[in-house]
């Protein structure tokens, strides 16, 4: 699926995470939504062990598995 089609709906960004191996939830789903149609970066910020990372990974398996 291209990745025009994969960032057309918040569920479609749910289910691409799954695919990449993580669960986000809809909160989630629904920022990076709103941050790639507005075009504005995300700021992910929290105390150690949170999982900023896995998320970071998540996107970029989400972003490269459309190519």
């Amino acid at each position: 699926m291209p990745i025009t089609e994969k960032l057309d709906s918040v569920g479609n960004i749910l289910c691409g995470f799954k695919e990449a191996g993580y669960i986000c939830s809809r909160r989630i789903a629904t920022t990076i939504y709103l941050a790639c149609h507005l075009e504005k970066p995300i700021l992910v910020e929290g105390p150690a062990g949170v999982g900023k990372t896995h998320l970071a990974v998540a996107l970029g398996r989400f972003f490269t598995a459309s190519r």
